[in-house]
């Protein structure tokens, strides 16, 4: 579904992205990175609003830049804000409709449709500019679907949504990744956790690491993952610790405190709390290596700065 080849796009003598070769078959991809990362420049590449300074783009296996056939089969829900205020919702999403082909008449029933969807039906004829930005979002969000592209990128689509729509557009997203394709850009990793989507991390403008969450994981988990332990006699628990297989480092901190490196945090940590229960150690704290998605990506990050998990 796309494919980047060498990839590097220059704003003047800052790097965008910098030499990014990736290919994401059809499926949903949640694209994390902080801020700065390089994702809105990835996108602009995907979605055909950027030339690439170096590489080749293939969007449906056809260059996007300047490419109506292929626009014409994404959606884009932009970061940004909107800048029109006057138009309804109802008056907005009907325009990008027509922009991608359709006929006044079949626009209108695609726009209300799209709104509908969104849980915007009842102020779709309510100028935008009156609109709360968590409502200008779902009409974004609507621009975006009406036209039933067969790829959605969304650019940060949750900015700015109440607990309640979150969940809503969350869920509509996640139904709409079933039978279509998806990239969504995200800081909030629980949201691309929600999606049941892959992982494209990008830092620095580039591309450190793509594939699915539990392949992702696999390869985080060869390496070695820290375990803190804070107790009442951290000597003998360090002398325990020391015992398990895959011990790759250990170090003290303070009189009651120690870090252990370790390629099976989760069982380190069981054999310490079974030594402290049987021994009548207090534990004042034992936290494992995290295996969420938040804890992978951090591990990433911190991987690409150079620094040992």
């Amino acid at each position: 579904m796309i494919a980047l080849t060498h990839v590097t796009k220059l704003y003047g003598s800052v790097i965008g992205v910098n030499d990014v070769t990736v290919e994401l078959g059809t499926g949903a991809y949640g694209l994390l990175g902080p801020n700065g990362a390089g994702k809105t420049t990835f996108l602009g590449l995907v979605t055909g609003q950027l030339r690439p300074s170096m590489g080749t783009v293939l969007v449906f296996g056809e260059r996007p830049f300047f490419n109506a056939r292929v626009l014409r089969r994404i959606g884009f829900c932009p970061a940004s804000d909107l800048t029109e205020r006057n138009a309804t919702p109802q008056e907005w999403v009907r325009y990008l409709v027509q922009l991608s082909g359709f006929t006044p008449a079949a626009a209108a029933i695609r726009a209300r449709r799209a709104l509908e969807q969104v849980g915007l039906d009842e102020a779709s004829r309510r100028p935008l500019g009156t609109l709360s930005k968590g409502m200008r979002q779902r009409a974004k969000l609507a621009g975006a679907i009406a036209h039933d592209p067969d790829l959605l990128v969304l650019d940060e689509p949750f900015d700015g949504l109440d607990p309640v729509a979150r969940y809503e557009l969350v869920e509509l997203v996640r139904a709409w990744s079933q039978t279509r394709s998806l990239l969504v850009a995200s800081h909030l990793l629980h949201e691309v956790e929600a999606l049941h989507a892959g992982l494209a991390v990008i830092l620095g403008g580039r591309l450190v690491a793509s594939g699915p969450v539990e392949e992702l994981r696999r390869l985080i988990d060869t390496l070695p993952s820290e375990v803190r332990v804070v107790s009442t006699n951290a000597r003998r628990l360090a002398e325990v610790a020391c015992r398990n297989p895959g011990v790759d480092t250990l170090r003290f901190i303070g009189d009651d405190t120690f870090v252990v490196g370790t390629r099976h945090p989760q069982q380190m940590a069981e054999r310490i709390g079974i030594t402290a229960r049987e021994e009548g150690i207090l534990v004042r704290e034992l936290i494992p290596g995290d295996r969420s998605l938040e804890g992978i990506f951090g591990r990433l990050v911190q991987l690409h700065r150079g620094v040992a998990p």
